[in-house]
């Protein structure tokens, strides 16, 4: 209940800049058409929709990444989590409170980029469907990435280091191309971190490679846990005013 109130306060900070919203659900549909026409001149199928999709949707979710590290490091240079923290209120209430609001705005980039898909040729069926909750689970990693950022660094910085960000997680999330186009170093790092086991999972669920799935989700989830246990941990410090 007290997670559920702040989290209805935190719905309204999102909503107060509309344009940043509307750029992070636009932009992915964008990229999207504009792929799309480029692989009808080229000569193998890389940008195929049902391969472009997962990857769009995954790269969206970046942009979570950006709307939860610049609240939180917002309120916590504006001293208002400060303020709050006599409430009694633990660390786990504050973080489940920043991630409430932000999963009905991934729903929402979700369902553009797949109404985009649809008008671009995508077959809609069950594996639509069950995409829909394997990326609703890997919205959370994103949202985790941002929540860590926005624990360590204040909303200035968060907008520095997200540029950085978006960068990596697009390039190793091989939704642009595959990482053993590449190989080597390139593709070791790309195994060792949670953006093309994503994308790899959205993209098995949607080809009706169930068993697939199975593999890549489970190390995105390991990451997701991970991540939000050292935010826990870290926003704790926060709150006991340790640096």
């Amino acid at each position: 209940m007290k997670a559920s109130v702040f989290a209805t306060r935190n719905h309204k900070e999102i909503v107060r800049d509309p344009v940043t919203l509307i750029f992070g659900m636009g932009l992915p549909m964008l990229l999207m058409w504009l792929f799309s026409v480029m692989q009808k001149n080229m000569p193998f199928a890389l940008y195929e929709i049902s391969n472009l999709t997962p990857g769009v949707i995954v790269f969206s979710f970046s942009f979570l990444t950006l709307f939860s590290g610049m609240l939180l490091g917002k309120d916590k240079s504006s001293s208002f989590l400060m303020r709050i923290f006599a409430s009694p209120m633990l660390a786990r209430d504050y973080i489940l409170g920043y991630v409430l609001p932000l999963l009905p705005i991934a729903f929402m980039q979700i369902i553009f980029c797949l109404l985009t898909a649809v008008f671009l040729g995508l077959s809609f069926n069950k594996s639509v469907l069950l995409m829909v909750g394997v990326l609703i689970v890997i919205s959370l990693l994103y949202i985790g990435f941002g929540l860590l950022l926005g624990t360590i660094f204040t909303d200035k910085q968060v907008g520095g280091i997200f540029a950085i960000f978006v960068n990596l997680s697009t390039w190793f999330s091989g939704t642009w191309f595959e990482p053993d186009m590449i190989g080597g170093t390139f593709q070791s790092i790309t195994q060792f971190l949670p953006f093309v086991h994503a994308v790899h999972a959205a993209r098995a669920v949607l080809s009706g490679a169930y068993s697939d799935v199975f593999v890549p989700l489970a190390i995105v989830l390991g990451y997701t846990v991970f991540i939000f246990m050292i935010t826990t941990l870290l926003f704790q410090r926060k709150m006991r005013g340790q640096s």
